[in-house]
């Protein structure tokens, strides 16, 4: 076993270096040193894996070496010797962690290294437990980091995963950009951290992306003085944008971190690279998200301000009409000849003709104010009827016969009002531009398998059977002043209540349009 490496420390020479021999010949790399002094100085600079150590030396004995020498080396196993062996002695032992308690003088070389052995065999398992229990509640943590998909809280809570799960009293999340000379920001802490500026969180990360930063120091950055740190660790969080350090730190009362800990911290390090990335994807679709509604919005309202300018335009002489009444009957009741009663049955006629300009304004206002977008239970029937009543004057002037079937008791869909009446009023105008020269206008409602069906036929010229597949298409328009984009709009609003829009067949000519719309429950 080459790669394990013993430190022997004993004051009496001859025993130093039998321990070094027996246990290089049983296949271990030992080194021998008589001095506690210089065996602590030995263990800086040069790591071991196991402590052998004679208890009564002059200056300082076994067990005070043993604690200054877990300082630097948390996972360091320890086999006390002693030629006094005692009930307290084997007590003691066992209650600052050492592994093995041999007697000297050995009755054999083999005892010796049988006890070795076992100390390094009880310590591995010891450690392999610990990490159990770190990874236990470990998996916990990544569900937590996972579910949060928010960047900022994840960054908090992150930071206080650390702390929880490393029992330390300061956390950093820093974040090193990759390109440009930007320099490091502190995303989020817990305690007193090295501020991101003055270069050491730039050293650090660049150690801990090598690998380097161990427990209790760092080869490549030293610990802060200023900080008042006993042991720091760090793990580099990869991104595809932004490199990240993860920091730990512990106050000089609690024990240094062991290499359990530090193991612990990468694995967070690579959970939290994942969840952090999980996280801005989901900032970056919600962001997107918002963006189409907004869009979808404003192409909703633009939609509406052309259609309620087609309403507008095929119902001026409604609006003109009785401007010229009023005009009239004040002309006329401005007469000096008339009598009292003619002056007042002309005054009569303008009120009324002002009444109906007012309804005719009113219901077109209607049209131009914002949609809502709370969703009711909506009553098709009064929608259809509002329609009929914007443009019934135009459909008697054009010689338009409307042919209502309208189902009884039918179900009311939950829906947004304003956004299907936009839709039946579109239908309806494409039907009546139709139909210039007069014809038959179909509106139908039914009820058909948890759906509400809309039907909107008219008798004109129909859709060519080459353009039935591009006429939901945004800008496509068979028509030379149209934006191509009401059906398109109309298409938008179906589908967004859960509906269809369809082009239907129709063996008698014409255009003929099917909305279906689900029901759904209000808490659906």
């Amino acid at each position: 076993m080459p790669e394990t490496k013993i430190l022997v420390v004993d004051d009496e020479p001859g025993i130093a270096h039998l321990c070094e021999r027996l246990l290089r010949r049983a296949g271990y790399e030992a080194r021998a040193v008589t001095n506690p002094r210089r065996a602590l100085l030995h263990l800086q600079t040069h790591p071991v894996d196991l402590l052998l150590v004679d208890i009564r030396m002059p200056g300082m004995d076994g067990f005070e070496l043993m604690r200054q020498a877990r300082q630097t080396l948390p996972d360091l196993a320890v086999v006390i010797m002693t030629g006094f062996g005692t009930v307290e002695t084997a007590i003691e032992a066992l209650r600052l962690g050492a592994e093995g308690l041999i007697l000297k003088p050995f009755s054999r070389g083999a005892e010796l290294v049988e006890s070795v052995a076992h100390a390094l065999e009880a310590h591995r398992r010891s450690r392999d437990a610990q990490r159990l229990r770190a990874l236990r509640p470990l998996f916990e943590v990544t569900r937590r980091l996972f579910s949060e998909t928010d960047p900022e809280q994840l960054r908090l809570l992150l930071v206080e995963a650390v702390c929880e799960h490393l029992q330390c009293e300061h956390a950093a999340l820093y974040a090193l950009p990759r390109s440009g000379n930007a320099p490091p920001e502190l995303e989020a802490a817990r305690g007193e951290v090295p501020p991101p500026g003055g270069g050491y969180v730039t050293h650090l990360w660049e150690a801990a992306a090598r690998g380097v930063v161990a427990p209790g120091k760092t080869d490549s950055a030293p610990l802060p003085p200023e900080m008042g740190y006993a042991s720091l660790v760090a793990a580099a969080v990869s991104g595809p944008q932004v490199s990240r350090l993860l920091l730990a730190a512990r106050n000089p009362e609690n024990p240094p971190f062991s290499e359990a800990d530090l193991e612990l911290l990468v694995v967070l390090a690579h959970q939290a690279a994942a969840a952090l990335e999980n996280a801005r994807l989901y900032a970056e679709l919600r962001a997107y998200l918002r963006q189409v509604e907004e869009s979808q919005q404003l192409l909703l309202q633009a939609e509406k301000m052309a259609t309620a300018g087609r309403l507008t335009a095929s119902i001026a002489h409604e609006i003109n009409n009785p401007l010229q009444g009023v005009r009239n009957c004040l002309h006329l009741a401005s007469r000096a000849e008339l009598s009292e009663m003619e002056r007042a049955e002309y005054l009569q006629l303008g009120r009324e003709e002002l009444d109906r300009l007012m309804t005719t304004v009113q219901r077109m206002l209607e049209f131009y104010r914002p949609s809502a977008v709370e969703r009711s239970a909506v009553d098709l029937h009064a929608l259809i009827e509002r329609v009929v009543k914007l443009l019934h004057r135009e459909m008697e002037q054009q010689n338009i016969r409307l042919h209502l079937s309208l189902s009884e008791d039918l179900p009311r869909p939950w829906a947004v009002r304003d956004q299907i009446q936009q839709v039946l009023l579109n239908l309806v105008l494409n039907a009546v531009e139709a139909m210039p020269e007069g014809g038959d206008l179909h509106i139908e409602t039914r009820y058909n398998h948890d759906e509400v069906h809309i039907t909107v036929a008219d008798s004109g010229p129909g859709v060519p059977p080459h353009l039935r597949g591009q006429i939901f298409e945004p800008f496509f328009s068979t028509k030379d002043d149209g934006s191509g984009l009401g059906l398109t709009v109309c298409d938008g609003i179906i589908t967004a209540h859960g509906g269809r829009l369809e082009l239907l067949d129709s063996p008698d000519g014409g255009a003929h349009f099917l909305i279906a719309l689900p029901l759904h429950s209000s808490e659906e």
